[in-house]
């Protein structure tokens, strides 16, 4: 089934211009499928990781909890060869002998760790470790760079991240064996460890790959002593693009960031036009998601340097943000590389790391006072001591400026409903020993003094700001506040049908999409997905997020939950407002607060929603489907979209189904 689906990808097809109704032309497959192997070779491979997994089993037994946390440092080597063999991505000779010295690598790590020991745990220079992701229970690789004054006992260290350009062969072999990523001709930075996360393969770090730096960091503050408010961020290419991203959606994180080439949002870098690329409202409102134009003011505190060749067409990145920058009166401090293409031009290299290190020699990140935040989502809901618990609207641009002067903070805010500010880092700049006052869009709300309190909530109701939490009850939150890409950012099980649905077509339909999301999942994210029967999804289970594939006839998790979702669906009619959809002939599309445990997510009939035609370009993996969709599926799916979408739709920040917008 795996191969025929395999097979069955390389004559898909894109509808130009993103229209449904367009004919189709053939696109290539990524990643491609790699050479033939040599039999004498593919035996060699194969005995290679018969012998491996012996070893592993073996440590797997150990009840040493060093040891259980150092297995995804071995089973980083296993993996990798095991994909590139299993899945055909070896894509020259030298990818088969990489393999083979990653399996001797794999293996002698295996056979330390047996005797209690872990000489690469205290290496120096390149370093590739592992992690277990909370994702998918798969071991992800990243790579490190460790310089040698960096000393265990000493008090802490800096860190860069480094996030590498495109790569379509960049298997797990490619990426351990070559090191991708690794600048041996940029300056090491004293005192400093690099880490270069490998991304999930090539999604320009985002979904999953956003998690995978996040994960890859946690892992490696573990394993080596960081200075928590040195972190810094660099990319180049792909990865400028990546470091555009982290600095607009996550500025408090970081102590600098350097990006360059790459690009900052969608439709200008692919010179779409918006209308005919994007004909429905909502797929330009979930270009909020990413577009890192929209948030230009979250860069007023976080020192950034952007480099470019004066000849790349990714200065195109540069340019946009410095517009938009300037838009809220910042400035972007900006080194070009004279008579250069896509690269690094080594004088201007030089420049940028001399100014990168006074950013580091003047100190640790600080706590700012004043701040100006721009959000669309509740994903991305925190800047320094300010959290956006809820909006009044969803991917509407929604702004907060605050402020502190003398013993009041002043809150002026547009779209927000109700938000938190942390005590704990406000007292490095305000003093709660004393009488403190908060204004908020022109209102004084008094808080009493020796506030001991670690937070303050504050809400909008009845146009009155009030101190307090809103009351409880299915609300939008942050992690769980859709779309439906957003299943796919934290632990997920796919629910597998066991019934047989009535409607014949969308039987068919529904297993086809379910079989396409786990191959894709595979190739473009690097994990094998956990899939489990309806029967045997247990109450341990409900703390994933559910991916349950059929209708309430084939999967008995729907059948549980039927009557407690805002759409109602059986086998003759999806209802929708007032209007209805034929079973036999639409599917329905949705993530919604699992009514079994609602603060995880339930998704019908989706996985991941840019589909095949995104992967030729970074810039067009973006989400393509909302909250919920009608799907009809006379229309066969396609490399664009799942069917032909009827209609879809938000729901509303109490998860309730909305009127016609």
């Amino acid at each position: 089934m795996r191969f025929f689906y395999c097979c069955l990808l390389l004559c898909l097809f894109i509808r130009p211009g993103f229209s449904q109704e367009n004919q189709p032309t053939p696109i290539r497959q990524v990643p491609a499928t790699g050479i033939e192997l040599d039999a004498t070779d593919e035996k060699e491979l194969k005995t290679g990781l018969q012998e491996f997994s012996k070893s592993i089993g073996r440590l797997k037994l150990s009840r040493d909890n060093s040891t259980k946390e150092l297995l995804p440092d071995v089973l980083i080597y296993y993996k990798a060869v095991d994909y590139a063999l299993r899945y055909h991505e070896f894509y020259s000779m030298k990818d088969v002998s990489d393999a083979k010295e990653l399996l001797k690598t794999g293996q002698q790590r295996a056979a330390d760790l047996l005797q209690g020991n872990s000489p690469w745990t205290k290496a120096k220079g390149e370093v590739i470790r592992g992690y277990l992701s909370k994702i998918d229970n798969s071991v992800q690789p990243y790579g490190l760079s460790i310089p040698e004054d960096y000393d265990v006992n000493g008090s802490g260290v800096n860190l860069s991240v480094w996030f590498h350009g495109r790569g379509e062969k960049l298997s797990e072999v490619n990426f351990i064996a070559n090191s991708k990523g690794f600048l041996p001709k940029m300056p090491e930075m004293k005192n400093t460890i690099m880490i270069y996360p490998y991304g999930r393969y090539c999604n320009g770090f985002k979904f999953a790959g956003e998690v995978d730096v996040q994960e890859a960091l946690a892992s490696a503050k573990k394993q080596y002593k960081i200075n928590k408010d040195g972190v810094s961020i660099r990319g180049f290419s792909m990865g400028g693009a990546a470091v555009w991203h982290f600095a607009v959606h996550f500025p408090d994180l970081w102590l600098s960031a350097n990006p360059g080439a790459g690009f900052a949002e969608t439709t200008e870098f692919l010179k779409l036009d918006n209308e005919i690329s994007h004909p429905v409202w909502y797929e330009k409102d979930l270009l909020h998601l990413y577009d890192c134009t929209d948030y230009a003011s979250n860069l007023s505190n976080l020192p950034i340097i952007a480099y470019n060749g004066d000849k790349d067409l990714q200065k195109q990145a540069a340019d946009v943000m410095e517009k938009a920058m300037n838009k809220e009166g910042l400035i972007l401090k900006r080194i070009i590389g004279p008579n250069t293409v896509h690269a690094y031009h080594p004088v201007a290299a030089k420049t940028v790391d001399s100014l990168l290190t006074l950013i580091e020699v003047q100190g640790k990140r600080k706590t700012p006072k004043e701040i100006h935040f721009t959000l669309y989502t509740l994903k991305y809901n925190k800047m320094y001591w300010l959290m956006v618990n809820a909006l009044k609207e969803h991917w509407k641009e929604a702004r907060i400026y605050a402020d502190i002067s003398n013993q009041t903070i002043i809150l002026n805010t547009l779209n927000i409903n109700s938000l938190t500010l942390d005590i704990k880092s406000l007292s490095s700049l305000i003093d709660f020993k004393k009488p403190v006052a908060i204004s908020i869009d022109g209102v004084i709300i008094p808080i009493k003094s020796a506030f001991k309190a670690s937070v303050l909530t504050l809400h909008l109701e009845n146009k009155q700001w009030r101190s307090g939490a809103t009351k409880q009850g299915l609300k939008k939150k942050h992690n769980l506040q859709g779309p439906i890409d957003d299943a796919f950012m934290s632990a997920f099980i796919v629910v597998k049908p066991t019934g047989h649905s009535k409607n014949e077509k969308f039987d068919r339909w529904s297993k086809s999409e379910m079989e396409r999301f786990i191959i894709l999942w595979r190739s473009q994210f690097r994990g094998d997905a956990i899939v489990k029967n309806d029967y045997e999804i247990t109450s341990a289970d409900l703390s994933s997020n559910l991916i349950v594939f059929g209708d309430q006839e084939s999967n008995s998790v729907i059948a549980k939950i039927k009557d407690k979702l805002p759409i109602k669906w059986n086998s003759q009619r999806v209802l929708l407002g007032g209007k209805a959809y034929s079973s036999s002939d639409h599917a329905l599309t949705m993530i919604y607060p699992n009514p079994l445990n609602t603060q995880k997510y339930i998704v019908l009939n989706s996985g991941f929603t840019f589909r095949e035609e995104s992967f030729l370009n970074n810039a067009k993996q973006v989400a393509m489907l909302p909250d919920w969709a009608i799907i009809d599926i006379n229309t066969p799916p396609g490399p664009v979209y799942p069917g032909k979408v009827i209609q879809a739709g938000f729901f509303g920040e109490n998860w309730e189904l909305l009127k016609k917008r």
